[in-house]
């Protein structure tokens, strides 16, 4: 088996890093994903989760595109509530109770390249992604006073109302730099991401693709990766800095996160372990939008990783499945995340 992990090490890694790259250009993939939840409308761009296996090997020169699935499902009640439907609510948004519930369906197609030359004795490369996907926002409320949304409904002490928003549409596309070195079984990456706020947005929305605020994200990790008895160790930490929404005048603060893989790779064909992620906002929200102040919000969230890697007709399929479910959450929507993700190499079908 020893042979076989030599052997096939270039290529499983190689694919294991390039689905955490698309992952982390979907994270911050301009897709609105409840993953992040304090922060105006209680997302982020950054998707935490996205790097796991593999996550610090850079693959070898050429252009690969991957297809991503994720899915996130989670709940909300009090201040974090109240952040989602903070449009519909108005100024009045502390004088309710709500409960909120919010589903995100995504699809994000990116194209990698790795260039044929190094830089700084290091592979480098480029991606773009371009997210597309569904959002569902559901809120159950009662007043807790009377009051009057922003919308001109108004309601007495006591009474119950619901509010709803879903949309199919862009998110904001995504660009990611990044440049990676190894040595033996360590190999280290550097990554900046980018988010461009192009996608669908309106500020009387509750459900948004779209972020209306310039992004970055930059962060770094390992990989130890020993062949001759298949163990994996990947870690990644960064920081997530973000713009200011003209729009809402609402300035996310900076968000740290950092992701990690234990992975037992059994055969060229399989590998499985356990993944998690730990996110901590670190300066809170400002601006006149952020009706509830500082907001800063935590997250914890672990569990299994399944990947999978075939052929094709030749051609080289490498398919990635993991669950995330969150534990420790303040001022965050709580639920659970999947990603399922594919990756194809171009070059092969261009030469055919």
């Amino acid at each position: 088996m020893n042979d076989l992990l030599l052997r096939n090490r270039r290529n499983r890694f190689c694919f294991g890093a390039l689905f955490s790259f698309v992952l982390a250009l979907c994270l911050i993939t301009a897709i609105p994903s409840p993953t992040a939840k304090a922060a105006e409308d209680a997302k982020g761009f950054y998707l935490l989760g996205s790097l796991a296996s593999g996550a610090a090997i850079v693959p070898p020169p050429g252009t690969y595109l991957v297809n991503y699935k994720y899915y996130y499902g989670g709940d909300a009640s009090a201040d974090p509530a109240r952040s989602v439907v903070a449009n519909d609510l108005g100024r009045f948004e502390l004088d309710v109770d709500v409960d909120v519930r919010a589903d995100l369906f995504l699809e994000v197609p990116a194209f990698f390249w790795v260039a044929p030359r190094k830089l700084l004795n290091g592979r480098y490369g480029f991606a773009l992604l371009t997210p597309v996907g569904y959002q569902d926002i559901s809120a159950d409320a009662s007043a807790l006073a009377s009051l009057t949304l922003a919308d001109g409904r108004s309601f007495q002490r006591g009474a119950s109302f619901g509010i709803n928003d879903d949309t199919f549409s862009f998110g904001d596309p995504l660009i990611l730099s990044f440049i990676g070195w190894d040595r033996g079984n360590w190999h280290w990456r550097l990554a900046s991401l980018t988010n461009i706020p192009i996608g669908a947005y309106d500020d009387e929305n509750i459900a948004n693709m779209g972020f209306n605020r310039w992004g970055t994200d930059l962060h770094g990790g390992f990989t130890w990766l020993d062949p001759t008895i298949g163990f994996e160790v990947s870690a990644t930490a960064g920081f997530t800095f973000n713009g200011r929404n003209p729009d809402t005048d609402y300035k996310t603060g900076t968000e740290f996160h950092v992701e990690y893989a234990l992975m037992k790779h059994f055969s060229k064909a399989f590998s499985a372990g356990l993944v998690g992620f730990h996110y901590q906002q670190v300066t809170g929200d400002s601006g006149d939008g952020a009706r509830l102040g500082d907001f800063k919000g935590r997250t914890t969230a672990l569990g299994p990783s399944l990947n999978f890697n075939t052929q094709i007709r030749k051609i080289p399929v490498s398919t990635s499945l993991r669950w995330y479910h969150e534990v420790d959450v303040k001022n965050r929507l709580e639920g659970d995340s999947v990603y399922l993700q594919t990756t194809v190499p171009l070059d092969p079908l261009f030469k055919r």
